[in-house]
C-alpha cells in the first residue's frame, strides 16, 4: 500500500464532511441574502455570492496545499509563521484600508485581505509549540507570562486598527492553557475582573469600592483569625484587594479612551447607562437596530421558514450585513427552527469531533493546537449566535465557514485543515 494511501485513509473525513456542509450551507444563505433581479448567473462577480463561491473554489486548492504540507513543518516553522503574522498586523495599521471606521484591510486593487484573520492559526502554533517544549511547565510563572504575551500580542495590535471583536476571540486561548494545567485562578481573576468592569459602569466607582473594601477586608479578617497560613493569605487578600481598586478607579478611563464610540454606545444601551428614557429610545433604535430586526427575521420564520428565497425580510434588507456577521439570521426566517437547529447541530457535531479528535493525539503539540482550534470555533460561534439572538451586543464576530469573505473563510479553513493533518500523522514519529 502506497504512502498517500495510506495518509488518506488516516484523514478524518466526518471533519472534512461537517466543514464543507457548514460552507454549502452558508454559501446557499449568503446567496438568498444577496440575490437581486438584476443577477445574471452563479458565478456573477459583481454579486457577493459569486465572489463567495471564488472563495470557496480556492479554498479547496488551499485544503490540498495544507494537506500535502509535511506534519513536522507546522511545528518547526511555528515561530516564523507567529512573526510573520505580527508583522502582517502591524503593516496594516500603517498601509492599510480603512473599512468602516477599522482600517483591518490590505488593498490590492478591488481585493482585500484582512491579516487578523490569519494570525489566529499563527498564534494557536506558536502557543502550541511553546507548551509542548520539554522545558516549559505552565505552573512556573515565568512560563505563565510567556504564554501570555504570545497570546496577547496579536490583540493588542487588532485593537490599535481597532477591531474589539477580534480582539476579543483571543480570551479562548485561556480556556486552552486551563485545560493544560494554568491554575483555576486565574479564570476566577479573569471573571472577577469583567464583573467589575460591569458593575463599576452600572453602579459607580465609589459604590464598587465601597463594597469591595467590605467584601474584601472581610476576608482578610477571615484569613488573618485562621491559623494555618495565615500570612500568606492575609498578604494575598490585601494585594488582591490594592489590584482590585486600583482597576475599579481605571474603568473610566478605559471605557471613554480605550473603548471606540460605537462600544460606548453599545455598553450604553445593554446596561442601561444612559438615564434619559428618550435617548435611551433613540439608542434603542439606533443601536440596537441590528439585534431588533434580527430577532424579528428569525422569530418570523416559525418553525418550518419560509423556504429558500421567500424571506421577506431578507429580501428586503431589513437586516443589516445579513450575509456577513447577521447571516444567521437568513437562517432562521428562511429554514425554521428546523433549519436553525440542524446548522447548531453541525457546529456542535464538528466541535465535538475536534476536541474528540485532540484528545487522542500523542504529539502534545498537536494536541494543543486542537484544543485551540475546538476553542476559537466554539467563541466565534456561540457570540455570533448570541449575538444575533439577542443575548449579546453587537461585537462584529463572523460565523465561522457562514459569514460572507474571503479572508474569514480562508482563515477558518487554515485553522481546521492544519489539525486535520496533523491528526492524520498522530500515529507517525516525530
Amino acid at each position: 500500500m502506497s504512502r498517500e494511501v495510506k495518509f488518506i485513509k488516516k484523514i478524518d473525513w466526518l471533519s472534512i464532511l461537517l466543514y464543507f456542509l457548514l460552507v454549502g450551507i452558508g454559501w446557499i444563505n449568503i446567496y438568498s441574502a444577496s440575490v437581486t433581479n438584476a443577477s445574471t448567473g452563479f458565478l456573477d462577480m459583481s454579486e457577493l455570492y459569486g465572489k463567495q463561491l471564488v472563495f470557496i473554489i480556492t479554498s479547496i486548492i488551499l485544503i490540498i496545499l495544507i494537506l500535502s504540507i509535511e506534519a513536522k513543518f507546522y511545528e518547526r516553522f511555528s515561530s516564523i509563521i507567529y512573526i510573520i503574522g505580527l508583522l502582517a498586523l502591524m503593516g496594516v495599521v500603517v498601509f492599510g484600508k480603512n473599512i468602516n471606521g477599522a482600517t483591518s484591510w490590505y488593498a490590492i486593487g478591488s481585493f482585500t485581505l484582512q491579516p487578523s484573520e490569519f494570525a489566529k492559526a499563527a498564534t494557536v502554533l506558536a502557543l502550541a509549540k511553546f507548551l509542548s517544549d520539554i522545558q516549559t511547565n505552565i505552573n512556573n510563572f515565568k512560563h505563565q507570562l510567556i504564554s501570555f504575551a504570545i497570546i496577547l500580542a496579536p490583540p493588542v495590535l487588532i485593537m490599535l486598527q481597532p477591531d474589539a471583536g477580534s480582539a476579543m476571540v483571543y480570551m479562548a486561548f485561556f480556556f486552552v492553557l486551563y485545560r493544560e494545567g494554568l491554575p483555576a485562578i486565574y479564570l476566577g481573576i479573569g471573571f472577577m475582573l469583567v464583573l467589575l468592569f460591569i458593575i463599576t459602569l452600572k453602579l459607580g466607582y465609589l459604590i464598587t469600592i465601597i463594597a469591595t473594601l467590605i467584601i474584601g477586608l472581610a476576608c482578610i479578617f477571615i484569613f488573618f483569625r485562621k491559623k494555618l497560613k495565615r500570612q500568606r493569605h492575609t498578604s494575598l487578600a490585601i494585594t488582591s484587594l490594592v489590584t482590585a481598586i486600583m482597576f475599579i478607579l481605571a474603568v473610566n478611563y478605559i471605557f471613554y479612551n480605550v473603548f471606540q464610540q460605537h462600544h460606548r454606545d453599545r455598553f450604553t444601551l445593554v446596561l442601561g447607562l444612559e438615564k434619559d428614557p428618550v435617548k435611551l429610545e433613540q439608542m434603542r433604535k439606533t443601536f440596537g437596530f441590528n439585534t431588533n430586526q434580527s430577532e424579528i427575521a428569525i422569530g418570523s420564520g416559525g418553525f418550518f421558514g419560509k423556504g429558500w428565497l421567500k424571506g421577506t425580510r431578507t429580501r428586503g434588507d431589513f437586516v443589516p450585513e445579513q450575509d456577513t456577521d447577521y447571516i444567521f439570521t437568513t437562517v432562521g426566517e428562511e429554514w425554521g427552527f428546523i433549519g436553525s437547529f440542524v446548522v447548531i447541530f453541525l457546529f456542535v457535531t464538528l466541535l465535538l469531533r475536534i476536541l474528540s479528535r485532540a484528545e487522542q493525539q500523542k504529539n502534545k503539540f498537536s494536541r494543543v493546537y486542537g484544543y485551540s482550534v475546538a476553542a476559537i470555533l466554539f467563541f466565534h460561534f456561540a457570540i455570533n449566535i448570541g449575538m444575533v439572538i439577542g443575548l449579546f451586543p453587537t461585537v462584529g464576530i463572523p460565523l465561522p465557514f457562514f459569514s460572507y469573505g474571503g479572508s474569514g473563510l480562508w482563515g477558518f479553513t487554515i485553522l481546521l485543515f492544519i489539525f486535520i493533518k496533523l491528526d492524520a500523522n498522530r500515529i507517525n514519529e516525530w
